[in-house]
């Protein structure tokens, strides 16, 4: 009878998931190195994705120990990872990992999961009409529930603050979950012999393997990892803006949110700020005076807080002035400086594209002016013409910073423009309208306040929102007849969001039209 098969170890296999510029292949070479100077017989691989954020590098490790091998019994190491067989999934952000549950590579009765619960927006989630932003709880929900072991925090905070780059502090957890078996001392003298930002390295080393062995679990989202509260929705009583106002607003005005439902009160004070930087406080005074009679006709502070959020976003629309004013303000120069990590003594060019359209020009101009060139045959195909073609503005060069800071010096005018008098007169339809359906049908109400957020952008985004809208509009009498009218507005709204030709919201409304069947006795 023959003698069985010798139990041989089988060997560590490792899948790095990153994406460019996180130094990913330096984090696989830190770990061939570890390896090899252990004992170790190390094999990398890697397969590129399509671009930096479409797809992410996957890098592939397996890891077999020299002792015991001999020239007969030489190992065979794998070129690609096997969905079920993988040890270690590293990933270097959230989205990452969830697609490596999606590839199978992690797995409740082996993997060891190691990733950093920051977001990076994926193209998908950038390009949404609405918000197309998965859901980071969930997310985390589902690596926890798919692998065996689970080691997750905000690492591209950490790497942040010690000046390094995350692949620095992935090494570290991995060393802090102790799942090579490898001391400290040998992760760090990997880096060491790395021979490039070793002192920045090994603090952001050693802060994520102080996290890890702190034992710092995914309960939930931290606060630090999601974006700051915007129009967009989140509730506090802290001022929900991206970034501080141009100039201050008075405590006095941004106190009148106090006057509105405790639900509203971060909304409106979003709204004030905005309104402020977009036109004045006198603008923002008359933000609050439009959200007066709706406040009054709330039951339960839903109506207010969706009114309140559209009608800042659509008192401060996107023109040529607008566009202009942010391109050239300080803090977007300091923003981008600090974005591409410019050096003292570097020197920064900014270039935009610039493409207006003779709609948007005409938009600019005085309602007379602006209407006679949209009509006017001659007129239109001349500046068309002129337009056809884009071009490309250096903000960073005095010229171009004075060429668009003549287009926002005519900010003081925007209320004698065409698209003033537009969206102004498209607001008061909208808020009356809310008000009057606010009457006898609260729920409804709501939707139509929410429905105002098709209308968004320039050019033919803006177009094609304001004809969704419209369309929506349309159907009120028919769904304010209906006891589900609610639900049928909130099911054309999301229609209108799922393609920009228009199609889904034309078949949603062509089977919303449909003669309903009585039920059979």
């Amino acid at each position: 009878m023959n003698a069985p098969f010798p139990q041989r170890p089988r060997p560590i296999t490792i899948a790095i998931l990153a994406m460019g510029g996180e130094g990913g292949g330096v984090l696989a070479d830190w770990i061939v190195d570890l390896a090899e100077s252990n004992r170790y017989i190390a094999q990398l691989t890697s397969v590129p994705g399509v671009a930096q954020r479409t797809g992410a590098t996957i890098y592939y490790l397996e890891l077999y120990p020299r002792a015991g091998i001999t020239a007969a019994h030489e190992p065979v190491l794998a070129l690609m990872p096997v969905p079920g067989d993988v040890d270690i999934v590293i990933a270097s952000e959230l989205m990452e990992a969830g697609r490596a549950i999606q590839r199978g590579l992690i797995t409740p009765d082996r993997t060891t999961l190691i990733a950093s619960i920051n977001r990076v927006f994926s193209m998908t989630e950038r390009i949404a009409m609405a918000d197309g932003r998965v859901d980071a709880g969930k997310l985390i929900e589902a690596c926890r529930s798919a692998a065996k072991i689970m080691h997750a925090f905000d690492m591209a905070a950490i790497a942040e603050a010690m000046g390094s780059v995350i692949s620095a502090v992935l090494f570290g957890a991995i060393a802090g979950a102790g799942v090579l078996p490898f001391p400290r001392q040998a992760f760090e003298g990997a880096i060491r012999r790395g021979g490039k930002g070793i002192a920045a390295s090994l603090a952001a080393f050693t802060a994520g393997f102080e996290a890890t062995t702190a034992g710092e679990a995914t309960v939930k989202t931290p606060a630090g990892t999601l974006p700051p509260p915007t129009l967009d929705g989140q509730d506090s009583d802290e001022t929900p803006t991206r970034a501080p106002p141009h100039r201050p607003v008075p405590a006095e005005l941004l106190d009148e949110a106090k006057k509105f439902p405790p639900a509203a009160r971060a909304i409106v004070r979003a709204g004030i700020e905005r309104t402020a930087d977009y036109q004045g406080l006198a603008y923002a005074r008359l933000y609050l005076d439009r959200l007066a009679p709706v406040a009054g006709a709330d039951k339960d502070g839903r109506l207010i807080t969706e009114t309140a959020r559209q009608l800042a976003l659509g008192m401060a629309y996107e023109d040529t002035i607008r566009v202009a004013e942010l391109k050239i303000r300080p803090s977007r120069f300091d923003r981008v400086r600090e974005e591409v990590r410019v050096n003292d003594g570097q020197i920064l060019e900014i270039a935009e594209f610039m493409h207006p359209r003779t709609q948007e020009i005409a938009d600019t101009l005085p309602v007379p002016l602006g209407r006679f060139i949209l009509r006017t045959g001659w007129m239109r195909g001349l500046i068309d013409c002129l337009t056809r073609k884009g071009r490309v503005v250096k903000t960073s060069s005095l010229r171009g910073f004075l060429l668009l800071y003549m287009v926002a010096s005519l900010k003081p005018l925007r209320p004698r423009s065409l698209r003033y008098s537009v969206e102004n007169a498209h607001l008061v339809e909208w808020l009356a309208t809310v008000h009057r359906i606010a009457a006898t049908n609260d729920d409804l109400a709501v939707e139509v306040a929410a429905a105002r957020n098709l209308v968004k952008g320039y050019g033919d985004t803006h177009e094609r929102g304001r004809k969704c809208f419209d369309a929506l509009m349309a159907m009120l009498p028919v769904l304010s007849q209906r006891a589900d009218g609610a639900a049928q507005l909130a099911a054309l709204r999301k229609a209108a969001n799922a393609d920009d030709t228009g199609a889904a919201l034309e078949a949603a409304i062509e089977k919303m039209k449909e003669p309903q069947l009585e039920p059979s006795s």
